[in-house]
């Protein structure tokens, strides 16, 4: 916010006119014998409102810089208020002081000696408001944005998986493998056959587990050990495996095709002869599925385009909150694979037949729209009778300021609870949905076209 000081500059001289033209309204009327008096006043109404916009503004810039965690959310607007209500009374005091002493001539003495809290509480109350007001269009905006982002990880979804289809098996693996099977019918039928049988198998798996987000370690282990049957055809002693039989825990799982991914790159980026083995090595450790190999990198190759490794990422990102790790040593290249299981915390707790589908997210979305509505509802219910007290018992005979914030919410929560039950009116539910659909059709068409 005080990166853009000129338009802060706008914001707080417009604020500084309503302001002005409600305390007049309040105060009886625009009366003023001379121009020089009004521009006096509007003068020190915009000062005030300067002053306290600025401070208050730099403050919510202040807490907007620091971390904040999800859960802190209560925590960050409870100081946010209680933060703007002692800004504001400073502020409200230096200012009395420089109109009362500075420009009325009043010693600091009797400045102090008739200073009263009625003198406070049009300025206290017109800013607390805005800051109130301010409070809430920004968490919406916000609440608004997060939504949008989630609307995002479902095309993400979408998109990830049809790179992962288009990239999940080399080209060159397939022009190789039939290179390799072209050899054998000459020289070997037998292991032609088996060839042959081991490359539709590979496919076959591709098939089927391109819809699955996960999928069980051992499943993945089987395919690896069919994969790896087929470069030990091509390269023969010339690469050496060492896999395990199976997971420790049967429950864990692995994206799909992740080994089939990482062995392809140890063989293509790395020497595969007789006189200098391959050595790859798969194993577990502290809860993560390991593929090392031995580095010695080819003296010519291509640069690398990182599709696979990127592609394990992606996956993984859209699935938990657990990373995948790469550790290059100077004899040696690990890749390093989360394996997850239905007791991770960082994953979506989702019932273990339930597909992770935009049904799911959609109905989540939908849940947390009307907590969050009732929250706020139950919180104007219990915020707002109190402010009426406070206003009744302490300073009944002052303007009825409790209709500032009752009115400032109340018209954010008319829009919550809008935006909540109402589907098909304008800005509704259903269309949002059919917004973020249309946008979503016309950059594919894009893409396409």
């Amino acid at each position: 916010m005080a990166t853009k000081p000129f338009k802060n500059i706008i914001i707080t001289f417009i604020i500084g006119c309503i302001v002005y033209a409600i305390g007049k309204l309040l105060s009886g009327g625009f009366h003023y014998s001379t121009v020089n008096q009004f521009l006096i006043e509007f003068t020190f109404y915009q000062l005030y409102a300067f002053v306290l916009g600025y401070s208050n503004t730099y403050f919510f810039g202040y807490l907007e810089r620091r971390q904040w965690k999800k859960q802190d959310t209560i925590k960050r607007i409870v100081i946010g208020i209680l933060g703007a209500i002692v800004i504001t009374l400073v502020g409200l005091f230096f200012l009395r002081v420089f109109t009362d002493v500075l420009y009325y001539g009043l010693s600091f003495e009797e400045f102090i000696a008739n200073e009263t809290w009625g003198g406070y509480v049009f300025g206290f109350w017109i800013t607390m408001t805005i800051v109130v007001i301010f409070h809430v269009a920004y968490f919406y905006n916000r609440y608004q944005k997060n939504k949008i982002k989630e609307q995002k990880v479902i095309a993400g979804t979408a998109s990830a998986k049809f790179d992962a289809l288009k990239n999940q098996l080399d080209p060159h693996f397939l022009f190789n493998s039939l290179n390799v099977l072209t050899s054998l019918i000459e020289e070997n039928p037998k292991n032609a056959q088996k060839f042959t049988t081991s490359l539709s198998k590979v496919y076959r798996y591709v098939l089927e587990q391109k819809n699955k987000d996960l999928i069980t370690v051992d499943e993945e282990l089987r395919f690896a050990k069919t994969y790896m049957s087929l470069l030990k055809m091509r390269f023969e002693d010339s690469i050496i495996f060492e896999i395990p039989e199976q997971a420790t825990n049967p429950e864990s799982k692995v994206v799909p095709l992740s080994l089939q991914l990482l062995l392809e790159n140890a063989v293509k980026h790395n020497m595969v002869t007789s006189s200098k083995p391959l050595h790859i090595r798969i194993y577990e450790s502290g809860g993560m599925l390991i593929v090392e190999n031995n580095l010695q990198p080819k003296q010519i190759v291509k640069k690398s385009s990182g599709v696979g490794l990127e592609n394990i990422k992606q996956r993984y990102e859209l699935l938990s909150n657990k990373t995948v790790s790469i550790n290059q040593q100077a004899t040696s290249f690990a890749v390093a694979i989360p394996m997850l299981t239905k007791q991770v915390s960082t994953m979506k707790a989702i019932e273990p037949k339930t597909n992770y589908d935009d049904r799911y997210i959609r109905a989540r979305k939908r849940v947390e729209e009307m907590k969050e509505f009732y929250y706020s509802l139950i919180s104007y219910c219990i915020v707002i009778p109190f402010l009426f007290f406070i206003w009744y018992r302490y300073t009944p005979n002052t303007i009825q300021w409790f209709w500032f914030p009752m009115l400032g919410w109340g018209m954010g929560l008319a829009f919550h609870a809008y935006k909540v039950y109402v589907n098909d009116g304008v800005l509704g539910n259903g269309w949002e949905k059919r917004k973020i659909e249309k946008f979503m059709r016309e950059e594919e068409e894009e893409r396409w076209n």
